[in-house]
């Protein structure tokens, strides 16, 4: 009996090599180098090329494209619009990833009722049966005729079913459960994934019937399978949330067809989920009143401004060495400001355990909440509170002075509307941002005069 071939592919950057090495040679990434079955040969020693079952195109001058008709076309769910760019495109490839569990196939089915209105869509499962699809269906009251459900796992099978439907809009839920008969590899491998995925894009590209994949996250956080699986779609979509909490976040990595820097809020409720319009309240629901070591700041995602609470904690070390710990904070930045508080703010912290904290779930990756983590931490060190109704936005440098941010006025603007009285602020000679009724604007040039107008220092 002929002995099976088998070559190495590596899971982040999909190169092949013949034999196991412990460094792909193509990304540099370790460990990263896996075994898989290779494809079956025909008797010239190449890879037989699958049959295509889509029509045949022909190429045509780029003058003579069409573009009167509207290429994209909402969601039903503003909040999905405005993570995709203002709505899917017809022919794209979309994939949604997350943690099993957080609600990826909720969402699909939920935007099901409104794009079943003027669509076709076909929702093909390959871990839930048609029973168990109508009972969660009901649950979020979707029901339409233009709705039809599929459980199969065979790629042959799926492919036949929409040439037979000729739906508009093409959910599978979960691309590890599909599989090509024509490879001998179990579902869920690498090379059953990319090759699933492959059929799946010429599906959407060639019959223009716009595609959405889920897909789960493996427990370093990215997409299950090779890293080229994310080159191949048109956008990657992660959906995100903690489990104890109803907070969902859907944030794009990737979008050939609009920004990646825009987000989309979600509850988790009993009838499904919920849009969230205004974000920065729920955010702050319940914050303690005069607890120290929590201070508010608005960042920018795209073109929103979210106001977001962090939370510091500063206790003495019990051994030589002091912890510090981050959770939705740069753990390097955290570190850059407790040094900056050191030494430029005269605060002890190196002998302190430090653990900061965001909260709901947000991760916040520009410098415009770097004042406010500094007066945290303060105030945690100091045990003084910050008022309840001031909040700080800016960015602190490595000689302690701070930085101005962009879109300052936007900022002051939310910041005034949900309440706040203050907000420390950057100096910035020869302009000062528009006054704002309601809101007193404290102006400080470093970190000392910060803590001072915060805590009184």
């Amino acid at each position: 009996m002929a002995k099976q071939r088998s070559v190495f592919y590596c899971t982040e950057c999909g190169n092949e090599s013949p034999k196991w090495v412990g460094r792909c040679p193509a990304c540099g990434a370790w460990n990263t180098v896996v075994e898989q079955e290779a494809a079956p040969k025909t008797r010239g020693g190449r890879a037989a090329p699958p049959k295509s079952p889509f029509r045949t195109v022909k190429a045509i001058s780029l003058t003579e494209v069409d573009t009167t008709e509207e290429i994209r076309f909402s969601t039903g769910m503003g909040e999905l619009n405005r993570v995709l760019g203002g709505g899917a495109v017809k022919g794209s490839l979309v994939l949604v990833g997350g943690a099993p569990g957080v609600g990826k196939s909720t969402l699909m089915l939920q935007i099901c009722g409104s794009l079943c209105r003027e669509n076709r869509v076909l929702y093909v499962s390959g871990e839930e049966s048609v029973r168990q699809l109508k009972l969660r269906s009901q649950r979020l009251g979707v029901a339409s005729e233009n709705l039809m459900v599929l459980s199969e796992t065979a790629l042959e099978d799926i492919l036949q079913s929409v040439s037979d439907e000729e739906p508009d809009i093409l959910i599978v839920d979960s691309i590890q459960t599909m599989y090509n008969g024509a490879l001998e590899s179990p579902p869920g491998s690498i090379g059953q994934v990319k090759d699933c995925t492959m059929a799946l894009m010429q599906l959407a590209k060639g019959r223009d019937i716009t595609v959405f994949v889920i897909g789960h996250v493996n427990k370093e956080g990215s997409i299950a399978g090779p890293k080229v699986l994310e080159h191949m779609v048109d956008c990657v979509l992660y959906f995100e949330g903690e489990q104890h909490s109803t907070c969902r976040i859907l944030r794009a990595a990737k979008n050939r067809f609009g920004a990646t820097n825009e987000i989309g809020v979600f509850e988790m409720l009993d009838s499904g989920l919920a849009e969230v319009e205004n974000p920065s309240q729920m955010l702050l629901s319940g914050r303690p009143d005069g607890a120290p070591g929590t201070c508010v700041t608005c960042v920018m995602e795209g073109v929103r401004p979210v106001l977001a609470e962090i939370q510091a904690l500063l206790a003495p070390t019990a051994y030589g060495n002091a912890r510090r710990s981050s959770n939705g904070f740069d753990f390097g930045r955290a570190a850059m400001l407790l040094a900056v508080l050191e030494k430029r703010g005269g605060l002890k912290v190196s002998v302190c355990d430090a653990y900061m904290n965001i909260i709901g779930g947000l991760s916040l990756d520009e410098p415009a909440a770097d004042l406010a983590a500094v007066l945290a931490l303060a105030s945690s060190y100091l045990d003084r509170p910050i008022a309840a109704d001031l909040a700080a936005i800016g960015e602190v440098g490595l000689t302690g002075e701070l930085r101005a941010v962009n879109n300052l006025d936007q900022r002051l603007s939310e910041v005034r509307r949900l309440g706040f009285k203050t907000c420390v602020v950057p100096h910035r000679r020869g302009k000062s941002p528009a006054p704002l009724e309601g809101l007193r604007v404290v102006e400080a040039a470093n970190i000392v005069e910060a803590i001072r107008a915060a805590l009184g220092k």
